[in-house]
């Protein structure tokens, strides 16, 4: 028999009837005051929960703020070692760390849109952030290229700029932000904390009150706080099992991402495999022309000087042909202006005819399509513009498998605002290349022009290609449009702002002739630690009449001039061990500031880079003879030293 039920037989037994209303009424009030207890504490609970919940949310975004500044910093700094050693390993360590800083800012993102103050905050620091990212692309992009120097230059540049300033203010404003918040919930919590707990004290005293006539309710009680405790501690195991389940968690986690840097680590030696695999595949192509050409010449120099010549001139056209490779790779993603000029697209193409064949083979069908009378002109860099479609027209043969239909369309077509991607209202030339290959799926059009990103085997492509031709057309305010159709074949379409000129330049209608210039034979000191490069260019020197002294190592040099009892010129290598060149002309300068200075490099782009080398002249590798005459002269009246007058080739 139950508490109660015992109770209920001795009201019975008693015979006195205010008893058991007494009991019931002591029953109920004794109910009343458990219930509003239980439910005091439950909401002081649920003030309690709901403070910690919020607590360690502002934590989150506290801490994901401050991980998000040292990330940013720890990017910085392996750029800044990855800029100074040209380490890839360090650049890809930059990478790493760049991609981990915008997952932390999209997490902080996610975790503060309850918070249109925070929000506003995240803008702009999503802005500043692609700000920052921009700036530190350009100097990782220049290291990848080897151009050191400029992107120290931009570098030291980037370490001052607002954009980073910018960054750590908004940061430092987030976590203000989040603990003013932190504050005023904690301070709202408490008091409604202290409100449940005020109201529970009282009705616990009178609970005790009650407590005397409720006798009857004692057991009740006891029973209800045995299954308290007995839940108690089953949500104790169950927390128990929870915090095993997340070490468990953790652990497997932990192994996870070693596993994925592991992977990232792979996928990056991978792309660097493409990359040097793919243009060994084309120098070694070039290195062929060359070589065969000049093996051809060497056995008909003597039998046949007209074939010798035809050989010779092959063999001039792949070297031609590998350094525009190098080109194309330093103007990847330059900031130096194209050298533009007015170009007829159409005449372009057909003039490449014979390119494409030689190309292509004679599998591949080309056909090259354009309205009658139309003649629009654009302006652009017109070997840009051919390597551009000779790009898409051995990615569509690729796509052919060597055997198809190849068409290059071109089109005066008048956009409107925002009509094809970024493109302006206006004329534009459409310059379109469709195949009839494989086609590419929707997750494959959306990275085809990443860098590095290739579908072709390893050693076959470098993944450079398309992304050069946008880089290309967007340097020259145009945009790339692409459809293709698993199956059917695809279609790469330039659009390029049509050029109007009102009256033809004098560089456009008058083939421009050398200045003539006052020549003697120099005296000069030629600075290279290339064997090979020092004895070409002191044999050309001596071609050209001068009297070149060499000199094999940038830190000989000052004894090298001191025992010279004239010197007129320096010719220079700019990047050499143990000292640069433009640092070794620093020190030299300061003790003979009149002798006349020319670089020579294959690193620094485009041969008139002086401003990045004092005013100096530059001469980029690989030069001719004529174009080395021509450097020598400009360096030399450069600094006053007179030259007579000789012909340029």
């Amino acid at each position: 028999m139950s508490g109660i039920e015992r109770e209920a037989v001795g009201a019975e037994r008693t015979g006195t009837p205010w008893h058991t209303v007494a009991l019931l009424v002591m029953a109920v009030l004794g109910v009343v005051v458990l219930v509003a207890l239980n439910l005091t504490l439950g909401e002081a609970n649920r003030q309690r929960d709901r403070a910690l919940r919020l607590q360690t949310h502002s934590y989150e975004v506290m801490i994901l703020s401050a991980s998000l500044t040292g990330t940013i910093a720890h990017a910085e700094a392996s750029l800044g070692r990855y800029v100074i050693s040209a380490d890839k390993d360090l650049g890809q360590a930059y990478s790493a760390d760049w991609t981990l800083a915008s997952q932390q800012l999209s997490r902080l993102d996610r975790i503060t849109r309850d918070s249109p103050e925070q929000q506003a905050l995240i803008a702009k620091l999503q802005g500043a952030m692609a700000v920052r990212g921009d700036e530190l692309s350009d100097v990782a992009l220049n290291t990848l290229y080897k151009r050191n120097d400029q992107a120290l230059a931009l570098f030291y540049k980037a370490r001052l700029g607002p954009s980073r300033a910018e960054i750590d203010r908004l940061l430092d404003a987030i976590g203000v932000q989040e603990r003013t918040v932190l504050a005023q919930r904690t301070g709202i919590t408490m008091k409604s904390v202290a409100r449940s707990t005020g109201l529970a004290s009282a009705l616990s005293i009178f609970g005790i009150l009650l407590a005397a006539g409720a006798v009857a309710l004692g057991w009740l009680t006891v029973t209800a706080l045995g299954q308290r405790a007995v839940a108690r501690a089953e949500a104790a195991a169950e927390r128990d099992r929870a915090a095993e389940l997340e070490a468990a968690v953790e652990r497997a986690s932990a192994v996870l991402l070693a596993q994925e840097s592991k992977l990232r680590q792979v996928q990056k030696m991978q792309a660097v495999g493409q990359l040097t695999g793919g243009i060994a595949h084309d120098f070694n192509n070039m290195l062929a022309v060359v070589l065969g050409g000049l093996e051809l010449a060497k056995r008909q120099v003597a039998n046949d000087p007209v074939a010798a010549q035809r050989h010779i001139d092959n063999a001039t056209e792949g070297a031609n042909r590998a350094a525009a490779l190098t080109r194309q790779l330093l103007a990847f993603s330059r900031e130096e202006a194209l050298r533009s000029e007015p170009i007829e697209p159409v005449a372009l193409v057909r003039g490449m005819s014979d390119l494409l064949d030689r190309t292509l083979g004679d599998t591949i069908e080309v056909t090259v399509n354009a309205p009658e009378g139309q003649s629009w002109l654009v302006r652009s860099d017109p070997h840009q513009l051919e390597n551009a479609v000779l790009n898409l027209a051995v990615n569509a043969r690729d796509a052919m498998e060597g055997r198809g239909q190849l068409t290059i369309t071109t089109a005066g077509v008048t956009l409107t605002e925002g009509a094809v991607g970024t493109c302006q209202a206006g004329d534009y030339v459409a310059l379109s290349v469709a195949d009839t290959g494989c086609g590419m799926t929707p997750d494959l059009l959306d990275r085809v022009f990443e860098p590095f990103f290739t579908t072709k085997p390893a050693g076959k492509g470098t993944g450079l290609g398309l992304s050069q031709v946008f880089a290309f057309v967007r340097q020259a305010d145009g945009e790339v449009g692409l459809k293709s159709v698993v199956g059917e074949g695809t279609t790469v379409t330039l659009y390029l702002p049509r050029y109007v000129s009102d009256a033809p330049a004098a560089d456009e209608t008058t083939p421009a002739t050398p200045a003539p210039f006052e020549h003697r034979t120099l005296d000069i000191l030629v600075v290279e630690d290339d064997p090979r490069v020092l004895a070409a260019t002191m044999g050309a020197l001596e071609e050209l009449g001068h009297r070149p002294v060499a000199c094999n190592d940038p830190l000989a040099a000052p004894a090298a001039l001191d025992g010279l009892g004239r010197v007129d010129l320096i010719v220079s290598d700019v990047l050499m061990p143990g000292q640069t060149g433009p640092e070794m002309i620093a020190g030299l300068l300061r003790k003979h500031p009149d002798i006349a200075v020319l670089f020579v490099t294959g690193y620094a782009g485009d041969a008139g880079g002086e401003a990045e080398f004092g005013g100096h002249h530059v001469l980029r590798k690989p030069f001719t003879l004529a174009a080395l005459e021509r450097a020598v002269a400009a360096a030399a009246n450069r600094s006053g030293t007179a030259i007579d007058s000789i012909a340029a080739e």
